[in-house]
């Protein structure tokens, strides 16, 4: 079982760990690795061919496409962070020990989008262990599954 608490030292451990909460969620799960400096994408000044990191290191990035309702992608950075799109809201810069808490906030109905009259605005609100709440400005039309979850 992953706890809130779990810490995922790579890319493929934190890819493990996603595979297990589609199975526990019945989400079906797309998984594309790109690995080496010249694949990954915070890495293109790395020039053709060259597939280590100036340390000597690997880079691997994943991109995760998770099925049903909310739509919702991952990008698991080598850089410990990721970026979360929620039907179409980008929630970049999540801790990738993060990343399970944050879609287990989605699945059972912990996530909310905080509506506000003036000025008008909608925020994605996704609770995450040690009383953290994500914020992330909603600038798009608000899915179905968005407007259903408004407060």
């Amino acid at each position: 079982m992953i706890s809130g608490m779990d810490h995922f030292p790579t890319t493929e451990a934190a890819v493990t760990a996603l595979r297990a909460l589609a199975d526990t969620y019945a989400r079906e799960i797309e998984v594309t690795h790109d690995i080496g400096a010249d694949r990954t994408s915070r890495r293109t000044a790395a020039g053709v061919g060259v597939t280590t990191d100036p340390d000597g290191s690997l880079p691997h990035e994943a991109y995760v496409e998770l099925g049903g309702r909310p739509s919702v992608s991952v990008r698991l950075y080598p850089d410990d962070d990721a970026l979360i799109t929620v039907d179409g809201v980008d929630c970049p810069d999540i801790a990738r020990d993060d990343v399970p808490a944050f879609l287990r906030s989605l699945y059972e109905g912990h996530a909310w989008v905080k509506a506000r009259r003036f000025p008008p605005s909608h925020h994605l609100m996704v609770p995450l262990p040690g009383d953290r709440v994500h914020k992330e400005f909603i600038g798009v039309l608000l899915s179905p599954w968005l407007a259903k979850h408004t407060r």
